[in-house]
């Protein structure tokens, strides 16, 4: 015992050993970081004028709205006044370095996620969606904080609700993570009005005051973005870290149930590696030693890259922080069947300081990148010794810099519409949230829809007819008509996304039903049969059938990363109210996964 008693205490004491007892100075904190040649990093903003980021965001003139956490990790209750601030910083002449700091907030409470868009600043402020209204013009709030939504957990811990995104659909997107269950509504709401979720991610249409969940599963999901043809992907911690997300999807997760106890199998992440060394996810928590693979299991932030001044090699790769492995991943992601599978690209920074704690990441007007640092020590949800005097944000640019002074509020219709063909997809996300806003205000002028109407026709870059889609979509433009016209289209993601606008809002009829399992028979493309079955979860179950019965008939379907589930989820309602028909539709699938599972279905009604 004397001689073990001593070893045992060397392999606890000496990876604490080997931590710096101070992290590098912000003014030389950038110059330690190593990035791929080209690339140059500076420090944007650091203590004192920065402390405790947890997220950030842009509003329409380019400036930075950052929170500063002050709750972590002892989540306050409930009417409590807290001390959460939110920070603008401005860099007119793209320095790399702020030139004016404002204090916007400083009485907010357990702050993890902001975007600015319909007035104000929307946040999550666990246990509520805040809205917080300001003046075009004025840095401070123009009336008190709305709850907009309430009911998500206090007991969550560290998988607070998080990370507010505007989607290319007009909804707000946000991430939640797994410890409680919450039970999300507007306030007031009785139960039966209520939403319950765990892990997955949700959305909030902000003109129709619409709540849902988009997708059930993982673990603890940090970030969330989405590339050139609208597809949306999480970064997730301790299980595997990279998701594209399906409306309608179950996901594997850490632990515990679905809500659906009849599921019987559960959508993999899409990495085809791990950034950890092997064995149990808790070996990961030492960066160093996992360094080759990646740093560890811990993930925060998603950038898939769509911005104009980083090497076109690295557009529509996505970019997330390691918090473990005090570093910046890229996974590559490949276009496979009807989704994605996630590659392990070249770790593209490492901060070469064990202080930095990377938690988000986003592209700017001038296609730089920003990425915040908490800067502390400790696990990923460290308890005990939080360190609230350090933290960072820096910028990432490649080669040189031209200063971009966007105001994009002060432009008329016409050149928010032609932003929509620019190659930097901040300018494409703000102006289209800007015609929202107009078309919700009905300010939007008469000739803006044909304008993307005829940007969606004439445009040869599909990218680019997307654009014109979801702008259309957001400003109330998209009616049955053009649904049939864009179901004939030649390109697979306009056909995919009619079928999934059309049916969120139930814009269906006879005609377009037998379209649509015409289509579910005959169509060679396995992303447009995934929004298909997907959408069958938005149909009533007499118009689920015949497209059901056409999507299992494709063989080919088995074996593609998605479909095979996603079928079964928009069948496994049915089964119980038509138990012949779905006995029939066992013996007539071509995909082995739903014959079983409405074989295991069936039988659990006879027990």
């Amino acid at each position: 015992m004397r001689i073990l008693l001593p070893f045992v205490i060397t392999l606890i004491v000496a990876p604490l050993a080997l931590a710096q007892s101070h992290p590098i100075p912000p003014n030389e904190a950038a110059s330690h970081m190593t990035v791929p040649a080209g690339f140059h990093v500076t420090l944007f903003a650091g203590e004192p004028d920065l402390v405790q980021p947890i997220s950030f965001c842009f509003d329409d003139r380019g400036r930075l709205w950052v929170i500063e956490n002050f709750s972590y990790p002892n989540w306050q209750t409930t009417g409590t006044e807290g001390h959460d601030r939110i920070l603008i910083f401005e860099d007119p002449n793209a320095t790399g370095h702020f030139t004016k700091r404002t204090v916007f907030y400083d009485k907010g409470m357990n702050l993890s996620g902001i975007e600015v868009g319909f007035g104000g600043v929307w946040l999550c402020s666990t246990p509520n969606l805040l809205f917080i209204p300001f003046k075009e013009g004025e840095d401070h709030p123009s009336g008190p904080p709305k709850v907009i939504l309430d009911g998500w957990s206090l007991q969550a811990k560290h998988n607070v609700f998080n990370r507010l995104v505007w989607g290319p659909d007009g909804w707000l997107y946000g991430c939640n993570g797994i410890l409680a269950t919450s039970d999300v509504g507007k306030p007031g709401d009785p139960p039966e009005k209520r939403t319950l979720m765990n892990c997955g991610v949700w959305r909030y249409h902000p003109i129709r005051g619409t709540f849902e969940v988009v997708a059930h599963g993982t673990t603890n999901p940090w970030g969330l973005d989405f590339d050139d043809m609208g597809q949306m992907f999480i970064t997730n911690c301790v299980i595997k870290h990279l998701w594209h997300v399906i409306p309608g999807a179950h996901y594997q997760r850490m632990y515990g149930e679905d809500f659906d106890p009849n599921l019987y199998g559960l959508m993999e992440s899409i990495a085809d590696h791990i950034h950890w060394a092997g064995g149990d996810w808790t070996t990961s928590r030492t960066g160093t030693a996992n360094s080759a693979a990646g740093g560890g299991h811990a993930h925060a932030g998603a950038m898939v890259y769509l911005g104009d001044n980083w090497p076109d090699q690295y557009r529509n790769t996505i970019f997330m922080c390691n918090i473990h492995g005090n570093r910046v991943n890229n996974d590559i992601l490949e276009h496979r069947g009807s989704g994605y599978v996630g590659h392990h690209g070249k770790d593209f920074l490492l901060a070469n300081d064990p202080w930095f704690r990377g938690l988000n990441l986003e592209y700017g007007p001038d296609g730089g990148v920003f990425v915040t640092d908490w800067c502390d020590t400790g696990e990923c949800h460290n308890y005990l010794s939080i360190d609230r005097t350090n933290g960072r944000m820096y910028k990432i640019v490649y080669g040189s810099m031209t200063p971009q002074h966007p105001d994009l509020a002060k432009l008329d219709d016409s050149a928010l519409v032609q932003l929509q063909l620019h190659k930097n997809d901040w300018w494409v996300r703000h102006a289209r949230r800007l015609l929202e806003e107009r078309f919700a205000a009905g300010t939007l002028k008469p000739e803006t829809r044909p304008a993307l109407l005829k940007m969606l026709r004439e445009n040869s870059d599909v990218t680019r007819q997307l654009r014109a889609l979801w702008a259309l979509q957001s400003t109330g433009g998209i009616d049955l008509g053009l649904t049939e016209e864009l179901l004939g289209s030649k390109q697979e993601y306009l056909r995919s996304w009619a079928i999934q606008l059309t049916l969120e809002v139930g814009q269906t009829n006879p005609p377009l039903l037998r379209r649509l399992a015409e289509m579910a028979k005959s169509d060679p493309s396995q992303v447009v049969r995934l929004a298909l079955a997907s959408g069958l979860q938005r149909l009533p179950d007499k118009d689920r059938w015949p497209i059901a019965e056409a999507l299992v008939a494709h063989s080919e379907d088995s074996n593609d990363l998605n479909l095979p589930l996603m079928d079964w989820y928009g069948i496994e309602p049915l089964v119980p109210k038509n138990p012949g028909r779905a006995g029939q539709l066992a013996l007539e699938s071509k995909i082995p996964i739903v014959r079983q599972y409405i074989a295991r279905r069936l039988a659990s009604l006879l027990q």
